[in-house]
Formats: C-alpha cells, structure tokens, sequence
C-alpha cells in the first residue's frame, strides 16, 4: 500500500532527526500563501501550533493565507450553507494571531473558503454568507476538481469524476464568482491542468491559481514513468502559462510526487536534497510563469510529515538564489498580496 496521495500526521521524533540549519536571508518578509489548521485525523495544527513552527524556523513569516480544509462545518442549518462555519473558523483563529500573544505573523490574512459551484441559484447565497462571515478576509474559493481512473492516485478527498471545471453548471458559480471579485484556488493532478487553462480562458477577468504546482502524480499507475510525467506536467503548464490572469502556488508536492518517501528515510531531507528533488517542478514554474505570477507556499501541516517548515523556506531560498531582489520580493510576498489583494 502506498504511503502517497493520503494524509499523514507528522512523526516528532523523525523530524528531530534534520540536520540544523540556519535560515538564509532570514529578513526576507514571507507570504505563506497556502496553509491550513485543522484537527484532522487525531493531529491538532491550531494557531498555536502553527505559531511554534514559524517563530522556530527563523524565517520573515509576515501572513499566510488559509485554505479550506473540511474544518468546523456548522453543526446545524441549511446544509448548503454549513461551510461557513469554515470561514467563522477562520476568522476567530486570525483574531487570536492579531492579538499578538502568540505570534507576530498575520496568520489567515486571506482566507480561501470552500463553496460547491454547481449549485446553481444557492451558489451566491453561500459566496455571499462566507463573504460576511469573512470580514474583509474571504479572497477566494476552492473546490477541488482531482481525479484520475486510477483509484489509489484518486484518493479520498478527490470530485465525483472527471471534469468539474467544464460543467457547464461549474461555470454558473464562477460567474456568481466573479461578480464578487473573487479569486479561484484550482486543484488538480497533471493531466487535468489543461482543465485549469480552459477555466482561466473562461473567466479572464477571474485571478485563477493552480495549488501544489499542479499536483504532478509520480507514484502507483504513474510510478517508473517520470520523463513522461514531467514531459505531461510540463506541456500543461506550458499551456496555463499563456493564460495573463493565471497564478501558481510553487511546492506542496509530497503528497504525489512520490520522489521521497519520508516513510522509510533514516531523517528529513535538508533544504538542499528537497531543492534537489523539487527543483525540476519548480523552476520551470518560474520560468514560464515569471515571478509575478509566482507565489511560495508552504502546505503545512500536510508536508510536515517530510521536514520542518524552515527547510521549506530554504528549499525556495535555493532555487531563487538566481533571482533578482525584485523577484524575489514577488515570489516570497509580492505576487500573494497581489493576487489575493491582501494589504
């Protein structure tokens, strides 16, 4: 049974094994533009948790956007609407990180809800509930379009099939969507980037950003075929890219990738190895994209079951070290506050 395209709870002791390092350019002010809290599987990620990790890891976190993860559904009201209590969630974790007493960073600055965009005329009542409920903080939406005909890659946590982007009952709640001025959080595995394009061409007007690099899948059907994939992954992205109003969340690729098993690693891999390993996703991310339209981010907690959130921002650190400090500037921060209007 593989360990990837599931969720895994990180191992404490396993992480103590990283190799210590020094966070570079440690000034550098962070948008963490995708991370989650959540009770989830028996594993607590609060705003305390989360605040011990960033004040650990040495870097500028100075905001994170939150995305939805199936956390605090209203436990009672029109079922349509029990996604808010997401969005309330939300909300009540950013006043206590504001309140300064247990971190300096502005966790949940943004705020990407869930709303289910097939439901026709009750689609605008949920946008505009998590809009309220939201104040000021609710930028976009996701809902997850992941599937595959192989049902380990498909996983839990995936659409009913293939196609979501292209119903045309999809399509009415992106224009509900884009008459409030908000952004889309796609999420999809490799071969469905070409879905993600068509949306983006759709709606020009609509801000739409790819999570996980595009979620390139390596392990199960895809496993010992990885030129292949990357070549896929690539002339997905190649596609996107010509799309003006089209974003990409960089990292987030343990879950799929499948290119390091934290399973049976002796200890976590240093922020060289996973800069190594990522870089081939990564980098061409930047170059057909441009740091404009490039956002780091962390999927944390998720991939704190491979390495400590300063190997994250290293890993980054690594493969912009050729960027200039404009660049850099919008891959760290920039292009998240742009791209989620964040002050």
């Amino acid at each position: 049974m593989t360990i990837f395209a599931g969720i895994h709870s990180p191992d404490e002791t396993f992480l103590a094994k990283a190799e210590p390092e020094p966070a570079l350019e440690a000034d550098l002010p962070i948008v963490d533009a995708h991370m989650h809290l959540w009770d989830f599987g028996g594993y607590r990620y609060f705003l305390e948790e989360y605040a011990q990790d960033a004040a650990a890891c040495g870097h500028n976190i100075v905001a994170t956007v939150y995305v939805e993860c199936f956390m605090m559904y209203r436990a009672d009201g029109p079922e349509h609407l029990k996604y808010v209590g997401e969005t309330e969630y939300a909300v009540g974790m950013a006043a206590m990180a504001a309140s300064g007493r247990f971190t300096k960073t502005r966790v949940a600055q943004g705020i990407v809800a869930f709303a289910d965009l097939t439901l026709g005329s009750r689609t605008r009542e949920v946008l505009d509930a998590h809009v309220a409920a939201g104040n000021g903080r609710v930028k976009g939406i996701r809902q997850r379009a992941k599937w595959d005909p192989d049902p380990v890659v498909r996983g839990k946590y995936c659409a009913d099939g293939p196609g979501l982007y292209l119903d045309p009952r999809f399509a009415e709640g992106m224009k509900a969507l884009a008459s409030l001025g908000l952004s889309f959080d796609a999420s999809v595995y490799h071969p469905q980037i070409p879905d993600v394009a068509a949306l983006a061409r759709a709606y020009p007007d609509v801000p739409v950003i790819l999570n996980h690099s595009g979620s390139p899948v390596g392990h199960s059907s895809y496993a010992g075929r990885d030129a292949r994939n990357h070549a896929d992954w690539l002339a997905g992205m190649t596609e996107l890219s010509r799309c003006p109003n089209a974003f990409v969340k960089l990292g987030g690729m343990l879950a799929h990738l499948a290119n390091y098993d934290f399973s049976t690693a002796d200890a976590p891999p240093t922020s060289r190895q996973l800069a190594a390993l990522w870089r081939p996703y990564i980098e061409p991310c930047i170059e057909l994209f441009g740091a404009d339209r490039c956002m780091v981010s962390s999927n944390f907690p998720p991939d704190k079951a491979g390495f400590g959130y300063g190997t994250v921002w290293n890993m980054f650190k690594h493969i912009a070290s050729g960027c200039s400090e404009e660049e850099k500037q919008m891959l760290f921060s920039g292009t998240a506050r742009r791209a989620y209007r964040l002050s």
